[in-house]
């Protein structure tokens, strides 16, 4: 049985800042939800198709993937592949979508493209996921529009905010003008050391600022979550106890009790 009123509860995962732990975050919280008993579709909207890869899928011999989604070439149903992951599923990326932008560009109501695609049809899914590229660009705002909640990893490092606050600008902007249901999902620090005093002070900024949609959680950087994605698992399959594993299935906990709020 679904339990998010038989709608699936989609959530983009977005940060325009490279290399701050957004796929991982994405296909381990997804992986930790399936875990859970949650059926989860995660969507690789990411030109660099990590996230699939990552799982262990082969974006090469997908017959239908994001782009074709996108592009409304093909159903979000057609495209799905089952990992090897119960409950867990995946549409690919593809390379195509580098040219997402230039494609819509001369297109009416670019930003709903993707949002029509879920709207064709009914999906039994709990969770969706949409893994976004590391830029503000029309990938992005099409996987705002459809979404009910944006996920932010945040780095617990040297600059750690910048180019957030032009993030929270399109969110603010898609929730304006396009998706007045779009909320904060939760800010997840990731890559937190505790040897050093940077990562603290980073994280009690982050949390200063933002308040309680900080997620307690904290991801540790963690040579084995790094070395997950080379085996095409996540961490919760790669070394299920692992610090950086058990922390992903601290932060699903939490998005469970948000579930109960909804």
């Amino acid at each position: 049985m679904n339990v998010l009123n038989k709608k699936p509860y989609i959530i983009a995962v977005s940060n325009q800042k490279g290399g701050v732990g957004k796929t991982t975050t994405a296909i381990n919280v997804a992986t930790a939800l399936a875990a859970a008993g949650r059926k989860v579709l995660l969507i690789d909207l990411d030109p660099q198709g990590n996230a699939t890869v990552s799982l262990g899928v082969s974006r090469v011999k997908a017959a239908r993937n994001a782009y074709d989604v996108m592009m409304g070439d093909a159903t979000i149903s057609s495209a799905i592949i089952w990992t090897k992951i119960p409950n867990l599923s995946v549409i690919a990326a593809s390379k195509d979508l580098a040219g997402v932008d230039f494609e819509l560009a001369q297109k009416k109501n670019p930003q709903f493209y993707l949002k029509k695609a879920f709207d064709q049809e009914s999906l039994a899914y709990d969770y969706i996921f949409i893994d976004c590229p590391p830029s503000v660009g029309m990938l992005t705002v099409n996987a705002l529009v459809a979404a009910r909640g944006v996920m932010i990893p945040v780095q617990c490092e040297y600059l750690a905010l910048e180019g957030l606050a032009d993030l929270m600008k399109t969110v603010e902007l898609v929730h304006r003008n396009f998706n007045h249901d779009l909320i904060i999902q939760g800010l997840v620090l990731t890559m937190y050391d505790g040897r050093t005093g940077l990562s603290e002070v980073v994280a009690q900024d982050v949390r200063s600022y933002f308040g309680d949609k900080v997620y307690k959680t904290v991801i540790p950087r963690n040579v084995r979550v790094s070395e997950a994605p080379s085996h095409g698992k996540p961490i919760l399959l790669y070394d299920f106890k692992s610090r950086g594993s058990q922390a992903y299935i601290g932060l699903a906990a939490e998005i469970l009790k948000q579930e109960v709020k909804k």
